[in-house]
C-alpha cells in the first residue's frame, strides 16, 4: 500500500477558522480513529522468493499477532500466514519480540496460548502446521531469538523454562531437533548465565556468538559477547569471550552477525560510550572499530530481535553494511565500507529508524517521521548500493492517516536546562493545531507533558495519532526525553542511576516551566500522562513537586518497593542501579506520601500485567480516594503490560482528555464521551 494512495481522501479544511476555546475544537482524528490506528509491528523478515514477512499486532482482533506475506503482485493484498486459531507472540523476557524465524519456505513461531514452537511451510496449500517443542500442559516455557542450524538440521533458540519457578525462569540456549518424527526434549547448549541473546551461527554451523548478562546487570549496562565453536556432535567445546570480561573496560556488546566469509561483526559502546560497530579479528583475538561516531547505531535490548544493520553485497560482490543510527533525536540510514572506513548516508523521509532486513536486491527499513507513522519502506538501491532508486511503503501502521494531514502538528525538538547547572535535556513540543480552529489571542493553551515509559527508553518525533488527537483539540502536547533516556550516549544515559524519581522528575517539571515561561502554554493548565516507567515518573511529580495540577498514570508504579518483590526476572534487579538504598525506595515512593498529593488522578490498569501487578494501582487509588482528592481507576480484564484491544485504547484516550477538561482545562469537549464516575466529586 503505498502511502500516496491515502491522499485521494484526505478531509478538506474550512475555508474560515472558528474561534473557540482551546481544548474544545472538533477534530476527524476521534479515539476510533487511533485505536484502529494502533496496529504494531514485532518483526520483519524475508522468505525464500525475497518477499516480506511479518508480524503485525490488530486491535480490531483483541491485540491478536499474526504473520502476513508481502503480496506477489502489485495491487493485490498482503497474505495472513497464520491459521485463526494460533497468534505468533512470545512471553520469554515479556518481550512480544523474537517469536519467529524464516528460512527459505520454512517458519519456526512460538504460539501464543501454549508457548509452543510449530514448524510451518510459508506457500503450502493445505495443513502445514506441526508443534517442534513439547507440551507442558500450559504456557510454561518460552522460546524467542531463533535460528536455523543446517549443520545439523536443528533450530537454536532462547529458552526460558518456568516449570521449576514461575518468577525466576531458567534462562539458556537450546537445540531442538527438526528431523525428527518424535517431538523431544530440547538440549541445553549454552547455560549457567542469567539471561542470553543473540545466539548466531557462522555460514559453515562450526562457531556460534551469542550475548549474555547477569543479576544485577541490565544488558545495556553491562554484558558479554561470546563465541563457542561446535564439535562434530553438535556440542560446543572451546569458548571464548570476545568483549565484555575486561573489568577495566564497561561496555554492553550487542547484535552479532557473520558474515558470508566467516567474520563476526558487532556493536558495543566501549571507550566513546556510543553504540558504534567493531568487528572480531580472530586470529588475534583482538576487537578493533569499523567506524567511530557519537551516535547509536543500536539501542538498548528491551525486545529479542532487534537488527540495526544487514551485511550486503554490491555487484561486485563487495561486502558493505547498510546501517541505521540515531544522533541528537535523528535516525539516518547509510552504507558503511568496512574496507575503507566510510559512511555513505541515503537519502530516505525515515526520520526515526528501527530495523533493517535485507532482501536479494533491497533493504526493508522500518521507520517513521513526523508525517509518516510506523511503516516498512521497500528501499531499492543501486547495483553500487550508493544511492536510494525507489521507496515505497509496503506496511503502515495507519494507512489511511495522511487524509488527516492538515489537522498535523509538526514537533519542535527544544533543549532545556535541567537544574544540574551546565547540563540540558530534549523535547519534542507540538503546538495545538487545528485547521479549522484557533483561539482568542489572549489564551494559552493547556498542555499535556508525557514521560515515556522504560526508563532506559526514548520518545521520538514520528507521527503518533495518539499525540494528534490532543493537538488537533487545542492542547499542546511536550514529549520528553528526561537525564536517562536513550539515543544520546551512555553518559546521558546513566544520569538516572541512583537518581530514579529525580532526574526524570526535574527535567519534565523544568520542560513544564520552560514551555510556561516562553508563553507558550497556559502554567494552571499543566498535566502528566504517562506509561508503566512513565506512570512512576507521573506519580512521583505529583507527589514531590507542585508543578502539574493533574495527572494521567497508566499501569504506572506507586510502591517501589511492591516493583522489585513482584516483577518478572528480567527486570527483578534493574531499579537496584536505578534507585539505591533502601532508604531511596522508601522515599521515592509515592504511595507512601500520599499526603503530600493535591491534585486529580485518573488510573488505568491492565489486570493480567505482570510487569507492574494490578496491585500498583489500586493501593495508590485507595490511598488517593480516602484522602479526599478526586481520582478514578480503571481496570482492563484480559489486557497486560500495555493496552491491545481497540476498545480499551480508545476508552483510555477519551477517559483522559474529559478527566482533564472536566477537572483542570474548564472547557466542554467537542466529543460526546459518557465520562466515568470520579470518587470525590460525582
Amino acid at each position: 500500500m503505498a502511502s500516496s494512495a491515502s491522499l485521494d481522501k484526505e478531509v478538506t479544511p474550512k475555508q474560515d477558522k472558528t474561534t473557540s476555546p482551546y481544548g474544545s475544537w472538533k477534530s476527524p482524528i476521534t479515539a476510533d480513529v487511533v485505536a484502529g490506528a494502533s496496529k504494531r509491528l514485532a518483526g520483519t523478515s524475508v522468505d525464500a522468493d525475497g518477499r516480506l514477512i511479518w508480524v503485525e499486532s490488530r486491535p480490531a482482533e483483541a491485540g491478536r499477532a499474526v504473520l502476513v506475506k508481502e503480496a506477489d503482485k502489485p495491487g493485490e493484498e498482503p497474505v495472513d500466514i497464520t491459521p485463526k486459531d494460533f497468534e505468533v507472540r512470545t512471553l520469554a523476557q515479556e518481550s512480544e519480540c523474537g517469536a519467529f524465524t524464516v528460512s527459505g519456505d520454512t517458519v519456526i513461531f512460538s504460539n501464543y496460548k501454549d508457548q509452543r514452537l510449530y514448524k510451518q511451510l510459508i506457500n503450502s496449500k493445505g495443513p502445514s502446521l506441526t508443534p517442534v517443542t513439547p507440551d507442558y500442559g500450559g504456557p510454561l516455557v518460552s522460546y524467542a531469538d531463533g535460528v536455523f542450524d543446517s549443520r545439523f538440521n536443528r533450530y537454536i533458540t532462547v529458552r526460558e523454562d518456568g516449570r521449576e519457578s514461575s518468577t525466576n525462569a531458567n534462562t539458556t540456549i537450546v537445540t531442538i531437533k527438526l528431523g525428527s518424527d518424535n517431538i523431544e526434549e530440547p538440549e541445553v547448549l549454552v547455560g549457567g548465565n542469567d539471561f542470553y541473546a543473540f545466539p548466531r551461527m557462522d555460514p559453515k554451523g562450526e562457531r556460534m556468538a551469542w550475548i549474555e548478562w547477569s543479576h544485577p546487570n541490565m544488558p545495556w549496562d553491562k554484558a558479554e559477547l561470546w563465541v563457542g565453536y561446535v564439535s562434530d556432535k553438535g556440542e560446543i567445546y572451546n569458548r571464548i569471550c570476545v568483549a565484555g570480561l575486561d573489568p577495566q573496560v564497561v561496555e554492553s556488546p550487542t547484535e552479532p552477525k557473520w558474515s558470508s566469509k566467516g567474520e563476526l561483526f558487532f556493536i558495543t559502546d566501549r571507550k566513546s560510550g556510543f553504540w558504534n560497530l567493531h568487528k572480531w579479528v580472530e586470529s588475534e583475538n583482538k576487537v578493533v572499530s569499523i567506524y567511530s561516531l557519537d551516535a547509536e547505531f543500536s539501542r538498548p535490548l528491551w525486545v529479542f530481535g532487534i537488527n540495526s544493520y544487514e551485511i550486503i553485497q554490491n555487484h561486485e560482490g563487495k561486502c558493505l553494511i547498510a546501517c541505521s543510527y540515531r544522533q541528537k533525536g535523528r535516525s539516518y540510514l547509510g552504507i558503511l565500507d568496512d574496507a575503507q572506513s566510510t559512511l555513505l548516508l541515503l537519502d530516505i523521509p525515515f526520520t526515526y529508524i528501527d530495523n533493517i532486513t535485507s532482501a536479494e536486491h533491497c533493504l526493508y527499513v522500518e521507520g517513521a517521521s513526523a508525517v509518516h507513522p510506523s511503516s516498512v519502506a521497500k528501499v531499492t538501491l543501486d547495483d553500487c548500493k550508493s544511492k536510494v532508486v525507489d521507496f515505497k511503503i509496503i506496511w503502515s501502521s495507519s494507512p489511511d492517516c495522511l487524509k488527516y494531514s492538515s489537522y498535523f502538528s509538526m514537533p519542535e525538538l527544544i533543549e532545556f536546562p535541567t537544574e544540574v547547572p551546565g547540563q540540558t535535556a530534549y523535547a519534542y513540543f507540538y503546538p495545538a493545531h487545528n485547521c479549522n480552529h484557533q483561539a482568542c489571542q489572549e489564551e494559552k493553551p493547556p498542555l499535556l507533558l508525557e514521560s515515556h515509559g522504560g526508563p532506559t527508553y526514548e520518545t521520538r518525533a514520528t507521527l503518533n495519532l495518539n499525540i494528534q488527537y490532543w493537538t488537533s483539540r487545542g492542547w499542546a502536547f511536550a514529549d520528553v526525553n528526561y537525564g536517562g533516556s536513550t539515543g544520546y550516549g551512555r553518559e546521558y544515559r546513566e544520569r538516572l542511576l541512583g537518581k530514579w524519581g529525580i532526574v526524570d522528575v526535574n527535567d519534565c517539571c523544568s520542560c513544564a516551566r520552560i514551555l510556561v515561561d516562553s508563553g507558550k502554554v497556559d502554567g494552571k493548565r499543566l498535566c502528566i500522562s504517562g506509561g508503566s516507567a512513565g506512570g512512576y515518573t507521573t506519580l512521583a511529580a505529583l507527589a514531590f513537586r507542585n508543578t502539574f495540577q493533574a495527572g494521567a498514570s497508566l499501569y504506572g508504579i506507586a510502591d517501589l518497593n511492591l516493583l522489585r518483590a513482584e516483577t518478572n526476572k528480567f527486570e527483578s534487579h534493574y531499579t537496584d542501579n536505578l534507585v539505591g538504598s533502601e532508604k531511596d525506595f522508601f522515599e521515592r515512593s509515592p504511595i507512601n506520601f500520599v499526603d503530600r498529593f493535591s491534585c486529580p488522578v485518573i488510573l488505568f490498569q491492565g489486570l493480567e500485567d505482570k510487569i507492574v501487578p494490578p496491585n500498583q494501582a489500586q493501593k495508590i487509588y485507595q490511598a488517593l480516594k480516602e484522602k479526599g482528592l478526586p481520582v478514578a481507576l480503571v481496570e482492563y480484564e484480559g489486557e497486560y503490560h500495555g493496552f491491545r484491544k481497540a476498545e480499551n485504547i480508545k476508552f483510555t484516550l477519551e477517559q483522559q482528555m474529559v478527566f482533564f477538561a472536566r477537572l483542570v482545562g474548564h472547557f466542554k469537549v467537542a466529543d460526546e464521551i459518557t465520562p466515568i464516575k470520579i470518587d470525590n466529586v460525582d
